[in-house]
């Protein structure tokens, strides 16, 4: 597996199964693999300003937020946002911590008239361990893809 298709078809089947209304659902290093192979592929980072700053930032990356900080209002923009800095007909891959802000994002982009969206499973954080704390089980962080802190 590695071929553009591959992948694609690859989320668009767990995306069939998962039931999901959009595209498909890409693990974060399938993610990666998609926007290496699509130059054109947008990742649309849903995480608030303070997540951003305080836990960390994808290359290149569009950052648009789903709920605002504090408070966790929802963005009401964000498909004006979205529509200002990402083309409908392009390939988008929506990130959030865990994988639930950027389902409803990839919902309502596509209710909007995208195209091509997929969720990225298990975010930029991943899973809570037995403690409740999101400490390296899953997610684009700990999977050792590239990311940085400002």
């Amino acid at each position: 597996m590695g071929k553009l298709t591959d992948l694609l078809q690859l989320a668009h089947d767990r995306g069939h199964a998962l039931g999901l209304p959009y595209a498909g659902a890409l693990t974060p290093g399938e993610a990666s693999k998609v926007l290496e192979l699509a130059p054109g592929a947008k990742l649309v980072d849903v995480r608030t300003r303070a997540e951003l700053d305080w836990v960390g930032r994808i290359p290149g990356a569009v950052e648009i937020e789903w709920n605002h900080y504090p408070g966790g209002t929802p963005n009401p923009n964000f498909l004006a946002q979205l529509k200002r800095q990402v083309d409908q007909e392009a390939l988008v891959l929506f990130i959030c911590r865990s994988g639930v802000r950027s389902d409803h994002a990839a919902r309502a982009a596509t209710a909007a008239g995208y195209t091509a969206c997929y969720n990225v499973l298990e975010g930029f954080e991943g899973d809570k361990d037995a403690l409740g704390q999101r400490n390296k089980i899953g997610g684009w962080r700990h999977a050792g893809l590239p990311w940085y802190q400002s």
